[in-house]
């Protein structure tokens, strides 16, 4: 295959400027409806480059799996998803097997001055070696300590297919170990930059069962990562996670407290390497944005949380419009944040009540909000506790200052340089998304969507924070909607099990922009479609089209587009939790596909067949 450049130069002698204005289309493929399709990950799509003397150049597209999950690759002695001690030491599972994660997640492929490297997440454990379910053991922990992969990566010269030679474990153990690595991104300047979704670890002793959970995945890490020789603590985690590879193939991890904690899905940032912005993933969640005092200075900078002020009528279906506010949270360096988390907690940072422990007469000054779950929590900042709260507790302190923490299961965040523009999936536009008139804040006021949506986002210079005061980023997000192609429509069960419509976009997960391309691509995680796909949605010409179906019950993660590589170009796409069937499935097609799929072998891949854009 030869890559767009090499191709436009035999089309004629003027062919390199006409190229300046090739138009990329994909032309989709159908849903899968036999087992055989439904059981594998693979693309029928295919790929025209549209050239500015009316030529048309036409690939087809391929799945093409680098290394599944339970391979071995290189020199690495273990399975890739296998999970490890503080010390490297490989985990077993109560059955004495290795202890491996069957979900990759986000995908780096790196070009490091000519090498090629892949950094893969892998986010959390579903099943055990004996097909039971992990999280939901009565005999194990339901959070397993999770790992991440570098991967040697060697490009065929000819026709531009990739191959995995060489494997090692990415040791995290000078940052305390990592919890549920989800997405993550690319910064500017060439490394990883990976998320940690603290959803259990949100919880307080006033929560009941969910805080029990959180004692029991902090217990796995004491046990199982720390291998009891130290004490796993619920501020160590949930931050934004930076990994740097060198020519040598030798990674640098930090951990960039600074940014924040929450249940970071990712973390975006804009090309004047300062400004980022976070998928928060959850139910009544917050919108965030983080500016460092300097490019490409993620440990120094200023959090601030949005206010979502609904210009469009309560109820509206059409995902909600809005104007977007901020707030800012406080300014802080990480070192400063590092030390507050190994010397505070909760309990130092608010005084809290449960509602039905509340009595407002015996209990002045605190505030009722919701933040992080459906439940209201009162709470009541201490004394000289602004910044900590800041950073420790965001989506909390968000909440308390008067920011909207209702957005629900929120995602990928992508960005359109070109157009100023911010893409942010919404997997479920229902909880505190709707409108709720048991209390009193409730900036969201939208239909209930359960297929979800992708948010396009405007951005601004020159925009004051909720004090008066100049927000030093020229990329400030002003207004917020959803295009009508990128909102999922929910159906009546069809015959194969899905409940949102099939030739739509159901529960937008990863997104990735590419502007050579000018299509934002969408990879779905839905308990509403039998198969999770991969889209392309141009954003001039508004086509939608499918190119890549994963296994049934099957997340599609690990999304990236590398536009040019050597002459060829890829969009990076895994495959998790295989074979974790939605409810509305039909039985007998299940019974059908099911025997194909090997649950414990999710695939790390990519699609192939594109030239270099």
């Amino acid at each position: 295959m030869k890559s767009l450049k090499t191709l436009c130069v035999s089309l004629s002698f003027v062919a390199s400027s006409l190229c300046a204005g090739s138009m990329v289309e994909f032309i989709g493929m159908d849903a899968p409806s036999t087992p055989e399709k439904m059981a594998k990950a693979y693309s029928e799509a295919k790929v025209i480059i549209h050239t500015a003397n009316g030529g048309k150049i036409q690939r087809a597209l391929s799945y093409e799996t680098l290394f599944g999950v339970k391979d071995k690759v290189g020199t690495n002695k273990n399975p890739a998803g296998q999970l490890y001690s503080m010390s490297m030491k490989p985990l077993m599972d109560p059955f004495g097997k290795p202890l491996i994660a069957e979900t990759p997640d986000s995908n780096s492929l790196l070009n490091v001055n000519g090498s090629l490297y892949l950094v893969t997440h892998y986010e959390y454990d579903w099943i055990l070696s004996d097909g039971s379910s992990a999280e939901k053991s009565d005999i194990w922990h339901n959070r397993a300590p999770m790992s991440m992969t570098l991967t040697s990566i060697k490009q065929d010269a000819k026709n531009g297919k990739l191959k995995a030679v060489d494997q090692y474990p990415i040791d995290f153990s000078k940052v305390g170990g990592i919890w549920i690595p989800c997405a993550g991104s690319q910064t500017p300047w060439n490394t990883h930059l990976g998320s940690e979704e603290d959803y259990d670890l949100y919880f307080t002793a006033a929560s009941g069962k969910n805080y029990k959970a959180a004692q029991k995945g902090l217990k796995a890490m004491s046990e199982l990562y720390f291998e009891g020789k130290k004490e796993a603590k619920a501020y160590d985690y949930g931050y934004i996670t930076e990994v740097a590879v060198n020519d040598t193939s030798k990674t640098t991890v930090t951990k960039h407290y600074a940014m924040g904690r929450g249940t970071w899905e990712m973390a975006k940032i804009m090309s004047d390497e300062k400004t980022a912005f976070f998928g928060d993933d959850g139910a009544q969640v917050g919108l965030y944005m983080y500016i460092g005092d300097k490019a490409k200075d993620l440990d120094n900078g200023t959090l601030y949380a949005a206010i979502w002020s609904q210009t469009n009528e309560d109820g509206a279906r059409d995902g909600g419009q809005a104007k977007l506010s901020w707030i800012k949270l406080g300014h802080a360096s990480s070192e400063e944040v590092s030390q507050w988390k190994e010397k505070l907690s909760f309990n130092d940072i608010f005084e809290a009540y449960a509602p039905a422990e509340f009595d407002p007469k015996k209990h002045e000054g605190f505030k009722a909000v919701k933040a992080g779950h459906s439940e209201i929590e009162y709470l009541k900042l201490k004394p000289n506790m602004e910044r900590a709260a800041a950073f420790l507790e965001t989506r909390r302190y968000a909440a308390y200052l008067g920011a909207t923490t209702e957005f629900n299961k929120m995602e990928g965040v992508a960005f359109n340089k070109e157009d100023k523009k911010l893409y942010i999936a919404m997997s479920y536009i229902e909880k505190g998304m709707a409108k709720d008139t048991t209390f009193a804040k409730d900036d969201i006021k939208v239909a209930k969507n359960r297929c979800g949506g992708t948010y396009e986002v405007a951005l601004a210079s020159g925009i004051k924070d909720s004090n008066g005061e100049l927000i030093k980023s020229d990329f400030v997000p002003t207004r917020m909607s959803v295009p009508s192609a990128l909102l999922g429509e929910e159906i009546a069960t069809d015959a194969l099990g899905n409940t949102c419509a099939v030739d739509k976009i159901a529960n937008t997960d990863n997104l990735f922009y590419s502007s050579r391309a000018r299509t934002l691509f969408i990879g779905e995680d839905s308990g509403t479609h039998v198969n999770n796909f991969v889209w392309a949605y141009n954003i001039d010409t508004k086509k939608l089209s499918r190119i890549l179906s994963t296994p049934a019950g099957a997340e599609s993660t690990g999304l990236q587009v590398v536009e040019n590589m050597n002459g060829f170009a890829y969009i990076m796409s895994n495959a998790q939790h295989q074979g974790d069937f939605i409810k509305t499935m039909d039985k007998d097609l299940q019974s059908k596909v099911a025997p194909k799929i090997d649950k414990f072998q999710a695939p790390v891949g990519y699609i192939y067949g594109i030239p270099g854009l």
